[in-house]
């Protein structure tokens, strides 16, 4: 079944000397990969202590002539493939535009990668994805860009396709880091450079097409290998045992307590380990070569600290973790004070990040001199940051435990109000102004953060319900959301006539819908979204169930106020709706 499986840095698989050429083939679905996984990727090369594990792909060797090229079909993996080869572009790019400030030896770094990414002998790209969704024009169009030897091809809405918005996000993190670090930006450029080529992927060869799907399949449905926390767990225990500080069943009980506080999401307790080390350090026994708790240096941080006085340490976590769970909502409060429910606007905002600063804050709230009044000023100040920072990405992801550790230690002697202010001028430092904010809720919001979208809509249809009026908009059934985003305007193919007709024709409701239809004016929340679909304006705004109640647009939520009264919806329409959406959202996530 399988020829070979040998693990390769990425500079090794993609040699500037080799023949090597990696082809997608065209039953592969198009490219999928979105902002959260170009930065997973991003922050876990720049994070690695040493190669980062890219996981593994499987190739077929369809190789006619070895004169001309060894061609690998890719089985799995494109994903991967691709998205690495844009962040490679990404480096290109940068260095090639300051190519006259590098020495000699970078320079000829620079060629290599050029040569790593397009083939000297026939300029031809060392991966090549499938057509499917323009991915091969749109990839070849950035490597272009990228000032790449090879010829591109332009098409329609190129910018807002993945392949092209993932180039550009790389592009900006680069930058970013350069700001973040304090670099030149041919310097964040290489940095990022030297970590992606260090990368190591396990790449198996196999002899037929027969022999990858059984191999992928095995693949994709075996056991879950043991986990950091897992590792931490048995550790502590094994310590426990060691030292006959406490005895193995009593220290099991504490870890138990623990995860129950903390609930059964893995990532939930990884994410809390590594919060609590970076929100306690000063506290805490010195780690070498640790100044923040990531992923990659967990084990070897808790070793450390579980090599010291045990029972004081297993005892914090179990309180910390008390106070993290309320803080992650993980036991629905029957009566839920203000503060808890500010906590679930933070954590339905993706502010978990920021549960390091709140943990903390909590722990020391009676040093501090904070009431519950403070706790949830900074925490409504929280969640504004997390709007506007997961919308337009800055700061980056591997900014924001630093930015958030950095706080702590400001807040030094200040008491009550003046913690607050600390968290708050912070806040309003290392976010992007309202000018960016308002520009990206102008754009393409859908695209840009679904979740985002729907936070801020459901959070604007919230305000204006009343005791009677109210709804739970985040309701779930079967581990979906009731209430979902509705596209006024329909985002699928082949409009109806009567869309078309209200748009000025075929050709123009075309443009119309493709410009405007992921914008926060055209975007509303429904219970009913497939009851609704690809209807009439008229028939959308007027829908009723069998009961006689509204469904649609006049189904009383404030949010849908403007539409219920509307004769028909159009370019402008949009543009109108956008822009009042945007004043509100301003207003109600204030830094």
């Amino acid at each position: 079944m399988i020829k070979s499986a040998n693990q390769y840095p990425v500079h090794t698989l993609f040699s500037h000397e080799g023949n090597v050429m990696y082809r997608v083939p065209p039953y592969q679905r198009e490219y999928s990969w979105m902002k959260p996984q170009w930065e997973d990727l991003f922050e876990d090369l720049i994070e690695a202590d040493g190669q980062h594990f890219l996981g593994t792909i499987i190739t077929l060797d369809q190789t006619t002539d070895t004169l001309q090229s060894n061609i690998l079909e890719v089985i799995d993996g494109q994903q991967r493939l691709t998205t690495l080869t844009l962040l490679l572009a990404a480096c290109y790019s940068v260095l090639k535009e300051h190519i006259d400030e590098l020495d000699e030896d970078t320079r000829t770094d620079v060629t290599n990668l050029s040569r790593q990414l397009v083939r000297k002998s026939d300029k031809q790209p060392r991966v090549t994805p499938q057509k499917q969704g323009r991915n091969l024009a749109d990839y070849r169009r950035v490597l272009e860009e990228a000032g790449l030897p090879i010829k591109g091809e332009w098409k329609a809405y190129f910018p807002s396709r993945r392949v092209a918005k993932c180039y550009r996000y790389f592009r900006s993190a680069i930058v970013r880091l350069a700001e973040q670090d304090g670099v030149t930006q041919p310097a964040a450029a290489l940095r990022v450079l030297e970590a992606a080529k260090r990368a190591v992927l396990v790449k198996i060869e196999v002899a037929s097409h027969a022999d990858a799907f059984v191999l992928f399949e095995s693949l994709n449905n075996r056991g879950m290998p043991l986990s950091p926390v897992d590792l931490i767990k048995n550790h502590l225990l094994a310590e426990s045992e060691k030292k006959r500080i406490m005895h193995v069943d009593e220290a099991f009980q504490h870890w138990n307590a623990m995860l129950t506080n903390l609930g059964d999401n893995y990532a939930t307790q990884e994410r809390f380990l590594r919060h609590y080390y970076n929100a306690f350090k000063s506290e805490l026994p010195d780690v070498p070569n640790a100044t923040v708790a990531t992923k990659s240096r967990l084990i070897r941080i808790y070793e450390t600290l579980l090599g010291g006085d045990l029972r004081s340490v297993v005892d914090k976590l179990v309180d910390a973790s008390e106070i993290y769970g309320r803080i992650n909502c993980v036991v629905e409060v029957d009566q839920p004070t203000s503060l808890d429910r500010a906590f679930q606007r933070l954590m339905r905002a993706q502010g978990a990040p920021s549960y390091v600063l709140v943990m903390w804050l909590l722990s020391k709230r009676h040093e501090l001199e904070l009431t519950a009044g403070h706790i949830e000023t900074a925490v409504d100040r929280l969640t504004s940051f997390f709007v506007r920072r997961n919308l337009t990405g800055y700061p980056p992801t591997y900014a924001l435990a630093k930015l958030f550790m950095d706080t702590i230690d400001a807040v030094g002697g200040a008491r009550g109000d003046d913690v607050v202010a600390v968290v708050s001028r912070r806040l309003s430092a290392a976010s992007a102004g309202d000018g960016v904010f308002r520009d990206r809720l102008l754009g393409r919001i859908y695209e840009e953060n679904t979740d985002v979208a729907r936070f801020i809509l459901a959070t604007l249809a919230e305000d204006g319900m009343t005791k009677e009026t109210s709804v739970d908009l985040w309701r779930q059934e079967k581990n979906h959301f009731v209430w979902t985003i509705e596209h006024i305007l329909p985002q699928g193919e082949n409009l109806p006539p009567a869309w078309q007709e209200m748009l000025g024709g075929s050709e123009l409701a075309a443009q119309v819908q493709e410009e405007h239809k992921h914008r926060l004016g055209n975007l509303t929340i429904t219970a009913y979204n497939s009851n609704l679909g690809n209807k009439s304006f008229i028939e959308k705004r007027d829908r009723q169930d069998s009961a006689g109640r509204y469904i649609g647009y006049r189904n009383g939520l404030t949010l849908n106020a403007t539409l219920a009264q509307r004769e028909s919806w159009t370019a402008a329409d949009i543009e109108e709706r956008t822009n009042a959406l945007a004043d509100k959202v301003l207003a109600r996530f204030p830094l």
